[in-house]
């Protein structure tokens, strides 16, 4: 999440908000850092995983993340300020 966060914050947004469903209250002050603004549902002290807040959270292959990101690399449209546009 850091991550990307910080690769968005290079495309100067007017306002960079981070939302998630569920993460432990430290992570949720760390990301803080990173965004203007961090909205969470839920922050659990006795947080493990986020599986654990789920009926169904299955895992995705190597292959299927793969073929999921080569799909939308066609759908993709150009973002203001996306040097690919330039």
């Amino acid at each position: 999440m850091i991550a990307a966060l910080h690769s968005l914050r290079g495309r100067h947004p007017a306002r960079l908000i981070c939302a998630v469903p569920v993460a432990p209250p430290d992570v949720v002050e760390k990301i803080g850092a990173y965004a203007d603004e961090v909205v969470c549902l839920h922050t659990p002290e006795k947080f493990q995983a986020v599986g654990q807040f789920y009926r169904h959270f299955d895992q995705v292959e190597d292959d299927q993340v793969t073929a999921v990101l080569g799909a939308s690399q066609g759908a993709r449209t150009a973002l203001p300020g996306d040097a690919s546009t330039s």
